[in-house]
């Protein structure tokens, strides 16, 4: 219920949900994003996958700058997905990159330093919420099939 009064963005926490598939992550943070939406944030909702294709392209057209700007400006942005598919060493460093444009830090490591260093940055101001539990679809496919 805390997390609805939306502090945690004028705060510029970040806020990660873990936890088992079909729990609820996802759905927790749609919640939150529409009622961002509604207090007039600036929201985007996003896999991990399709940032970090956005982000890649924007290498090859050259557009990088002005594409880590427009999300820097998101007062909210919800990276779903994110763990679920390996990335490469150029990925993370621009998931690094835009990490550090949101939260206007220095200059970007390089090579293992990466991944800590993402990591580092995120978890460093952010509230963690572990979510256990079964998950709601197979639990809903089950109660189906009794029917």
């Amino acid at each position: 219920m805390k997390l609805s009064s939306l502090d945690f963005i004028e705060k510029k926490e970040n806020l990660i949900f873990l936890g088992p598939p079909g729990v609820g992550k996802t759905h927790l943070a749609t919640a939150l994003g529409i009622k961002a939406c509604s207090a007039k944030y600036r929201v985007l909702f996003i896999t991990a996958q399709k940032l970090i294709e956005d982000l890649m392209l924007s290498v090859k057209d050259g557009t990088i700058t002005s594409t880590l700007l427009a999300y820097s400006r998101l007062n909210l942005l919800i990276i779903n997905e994110l763990g679920y598919m390996p990335i490469t060493k150029e990925q993370a460093n621009l998931l690094f990159q835009l990490v550090s444009v949101r939260e206007n830090w220095g200059q970007v490591f390089q090579d293992n330093v990466v991944a800590a260093a993402i990591i580092d940055r995120i978890v460093h101001n952010a509230r963690i919420f572990f979510i256990n539990g079964s998950s709601y679809r197979l639990k809903s496919k089950l109660e189906k099939k009794k029917n």
